[in-house]
Order: C-alpha cells, then sequence, then structure tokens
C-alpha cells in the first residue's frame, strides 16, 4: 500500500500547535521549539513525543521499523504516533502542522506527567527516506535545554534522488516504496549528491540540520 504523497499546498511555516495527545492528567507541560537550520531542506509536520526510559524511536546500526519508514519516507506520522500512545510509558505526543522551511522555527507543545525524556522526528525533503531525530534525550526539569539534531537516513529505500519516488513541492513523487529494499539499517543521512534529479548544490547539507529547545512552561 502506497503512503499519501504530501500535498505541495502544505505550509511553509507552521504556527504553534495545539495538536497533542496525552494519557496522563498531570498539568507539566514543555514547549519543544524546532529550528530548521539548513540552506535548502524542509521538515514534514515534526511529531514529539514524552516518554519514561524504555521508548526509543530507531537503533542506529539497525533496521527501522515500519512506521519510522513511512515517516522517512513519506511523512505520515501518524503510524508512529499511534504505536508511541500504544506504549504504556509514553506519557503524550504533539505534532506540528505543515512544512517548516530553512531558517524558520515551530513551536510543539506537549504534555509531560511524569515524563523524563523527550524524542521527536520529521522526514527531511527532499529526500528518499531522510529524517531528522532526537531519540529519548533527557528533558530539563527547569528552565530550558537546547539540543543539535542531525539527519539520518532510515535504510528502508534506495537513495536514487528521482522525484518520482520522492513526495513534497520540490518533487510530488510518491510517497513510500514498499519492498524497494535500502541499505537495511538507521545510519548518518550522507547527504544528496546530484546522481537523479536533484541537483547538490541546492539540496545537500551537512549536519547538523536543527536546533531543538525544549522548555517546561508549567
Amino acid at each position: 500500500m502506497k503512503l499519501t504523497t504530501l500535498a505541495a499546498s502544505l505550509l511553509l511555516v507552521a504556527p504553534l500547535t495545539g495538536a497533542w495527545a496525552q494519557s496522563s492528567n498531570n498539568n507539566l507541560m514543555y514547549e519543544v521549539t524546532i529550528t530548521n537550520i539548513t540552506r535548502g531542506s524542509f521538515f514534514t509536520p515534526i511529531l514529539v513525543a514524552s516518554h519514561r526510559p524504555g521508548v526509543e524511536l530507531f537503533t542506529l546500526g539497525q533496521a527501522a521499523s515500519e512506521e519510522l519508514a513511512a515517516l522517512a519516507e513519506g511523512g505520515d506520522i501518524m503510524p508512529l504516533e499511534q504505536t508511541l500512545l500504544s506504549n504504556s510509558n509514553v506519557v503524550g505526543t504533539g505534532h506540528s502542522d505543515g512544512l517548516l522551511g530553512p531558517g524558520h522555527s515551530v513551536t510543539v507543545r506537549v504534555p509531560a506527567g511524569n515524563a523524563n525524556q523527550i524524542s521527536l522526528a520529521a522526514m527531511i525533503l527532499p529526500t528518499n527516506d531522510g529524517f531528522i531525530a532526537l531519540n529519548g534525550v533527557a528533558i530539563p526539569r527547569s528552565g530550558s535545554q537546547t539540543f543539535i539534531v542531525n539527519g539520518y537516513d532510515a535504510g528502508s529505500e534506495p537513495n536514487d534522488e528521482l522525484c518520482k519516488s520522492i513526495p513534497g513541492p520540490d518533487c510530488g513523487g510518491e510517497g513510500g516504496s514498499p519492498g524497494a529494499g535500502g541499505e537495511g539499517f538507521v545510519h548518518i543521512h550522507a547527504g544528496i549528491h546530484g546522481i537523479g534529479d536533484l541537483q547538490a548544490a541546492e539540496y545537500d547539507w551537512r549536519n547538523p540540520m536543527a536546533s531543538v529547545t525544549v522548555q517546561k512552561i508549567r
């Protein structure tokens, strides 16, 4: 089953979002501000989760889950969000809307309850299966803390850099390639090399890709 192609009409920058779900009645709340520090890449809607230890979005050197592959190949956050919310160690989730362009920021609120870690992920556009992520970092109990975020490759789709297999406004291709193969494991993304339809001079990057500030607001 193919993933839905991202619409080119998605907003460039999403405002403060109130889209969140929680499984705790605790009033503890955090704001997570993500800034795109690339020159030419965009991020799809960003999924943020607060949780206790024992929750991992991925393990470097191991195969990506189907849910993470759906996010990395097509920007679809729903399968991963549903999986997270079914985990008893996850306290709450939140997400942004639309695309986040270079030099812009978006803030997502997430309930924390008795959580002590935060994870987030979003697809990198235009790539075949690239994503940014924080994977279970400790959250501040007061004030704020800033993290620098790298780009990763889900290893679930070949990096052919062909627009027919890359969604989003620049390419408009399919959002997923089930069974297409790939490296078979999550690793640091090698960037854009100009081997297909994408020009390296316009879309290549060198890590890091994003700055993330986590701030306790109550």
